[in-house]
């Protein structure tokens, strides 16, 4: 059996799916204490001149104390929703499968969201749901542990996105005039591929 340990991200890239698509019990931690700068807030899509970075803002913590990721709040003053998904739309509209996932996804951008960790959780499971990942357990950590035992993998590295040099299969990105950008977010996978999202992710080599 294959048991991971992992940050939940926001719309995490091919790594981390990668990771989750082929386990059979996940867990999610959640006892840690946040660290800005990753993907547990921020993402990556393809926009029309390259790489774009998505990012949640959060309520800061008074005095600059330490935070578990558990409790960090997203800043709704500003308009961040709206923001990215006029940036999906923009990057995404013309791609194979965009309108065929879009009412699914748009309510994540238009309902009140308040505990980062509970919108990254939400934005996980549905992903599990549309490219049909099914059949995994998952479990969220009470405690954090610094070096875990050998019974699961611990992917939490993976949340340090600038370090993570993953290369996965090159696939058809809706901008063929630029070069392939490997490790985007998920929802640059699932709006070329479709239906193929979870094929490709078990074909691509285990990290």
């Amino acid at each position: 059996m294959n048991k991971i340990l992992i940050q939940p991200p926001y719309f995490g890239d091919i790594a981390h799916y990668t990771a989750m698509a082929k386990s059979d019990e996940i867990y999610f931690e959640s006892a840690d204490n946040f660290q800005k700068q990753t993907a547990r807030n921020r993402t990556h899509i393809m926009g029309a001149n390259g790489k774009l970075m998505l990012n949640i803002p959060l309520k800061h913590s008074r005095g600059g104390d330490r935070q578990l990721t558990r409790d960090i709040r997203i800043e709704n003053n500003f308009p961040w929703q709206d923001l990215h998904w006029k940036s999906l739309c923009s990057a995404y509209r013309s791609s194979p499968y965009f309108e065929f996932f879009e009412d699914d996804l748009q309510p994540l951008f238009i309902e009140k969201q308040v505990f980062l960790l509970d919108f990254n959780m939400k934005t996980i499971l549905l992903m599990f749901d549309l490219i049909k990942i099914g059949n995994i357990e998952t479990f969220h950590t009470d405690e954090y542990t610094m070096a875990p035992d050998g019974s699961y993998k611990d992917y939490r590295y993976l949340i340090q996105s600038k370090k993570v040099k993953f290369k996965n299969e090159p696939y058809q990105q809706v901008f063929d005039k630029l070069e392939f950008l490997p490790n985007l977010c998920i929802l640059d996978l699932l709006f070329n591929l479709g239906p193929q999202t979870k094929p490709y992710l078990l074909k691509q080599r285990s990290l």
